[in-house]
């Protein structure tokens, strides 16, 4: 039976809507605050609650879709076969604790592997960021136009200061000669975030070395819409099941960022 998409965003937006509302609302509150692989990736009980949300709407209105979740759904998933629900409850979590800004709710839903759905809430902004396949990207209902090229050296590149610091992490060198070539850089500390504005050109390239899905496929859906160039710094493209690299840009622009990387 052919889905329909559109109703599935539309009930997603609902839902979405919802957990932005107790996020505000939690700022309010003192929260429990706990550390997942190192000291600085945090997670707090409010990213449980609106995994959990999401997690239980989707299995109510979509009982046969499976659901891949940042915090609990989905660790049994080893293919992207059949239709997959990818939650990320709060991107930018960090922001989330200490900024009470530039955190969002990140959805999508893929088939076979095929971006659907994609939608991206940035909470305290109030700004929706919406995709379906083939339909366009949009930011709060006005559609965006395609990217067009662009050169480094006009170019703002989003990335995080601390890879061109430390030596040990591979490709440090390599990325300070990207930023030192562009025009300036900037890093908002949530992916989902940063990738929306390469989709609605705030941002002309993004370079990361370890995104998960639940991190990029909301906002990859309005990224293909919009014709970015998405690849992993060996041009493939990025899995769908791990963690990797991830870099999506203007057309053009991106291969001359890939170039850098592998020089």
């Amino acid at each position: 039976m052919e889905e329909n998409w559109s109703a599935m965003q539309q009930k997603a937006v609902q839902w979405i809507q919802e957990a932005g509302e107790l996020l505000r609302a939690s700022l309010e509150e003192s929260l429990i605050i706990e550390t997942k692989s190192n000291p600085n990736d945090l997670v707090t009980e409010m990213d449980f609650k609106i995994e959990r949300l999401l997690t239980k709407k989707i299995s109510e209105d979509y009982p046969g879709h499976r659901i891949l979740g940042e915090e609990e759904a989905g660790a049994d998933i080893m293919d992207t076969d059949d239709i997959i629900w990818i939650i990320d409850p709060i991107d930018g979590t960090t922001n989330f604790v200490h900024q009470q800004f530039n955190f969002a709710v990140s959805l999508a839903v893929f088939e076979n592997g095929i971006g659907k759905v994609g939608i991206v809430y940035d909470v305290m902004a109030d700004e929706w960021f919406t995709a379906l396949e083939g339909r366009g990207a949009y930011r709060n209902g006005v559609r965006l136009p395609k990217l067009k090229p662009a050169e480094l050296k006009e170019a703002i590149v989003g990335i995080n200061a601390r890879w061109i610091k430390n030596e040990k992490i591979p490709y440090a060198r390599q990325m300070r000669n990207i930023v030192d070539e562009s025009r300036s850089t900037r890093a908002y500390g949530s992916a989902a975030i940063e990738l929306c504005y390469v989709a609605c050109g705030r941002l002309d390239s993004y370079v990361n070395l370890w995104l998960a899905p639940w991190d990029f496929a909301g906002a990859e859906v309005l990224l293909r819409e919009v014709g970015a160039d998405i690849s992993t710094i060996d041009n493939q493209r990025p899995s769908m099941l791990e963690k990797g690299p991830y870099l999506a840009g203007r057309p053009g622009l991106q291969e001359k960022v890939r170039g850098m990387l592998n020089s």
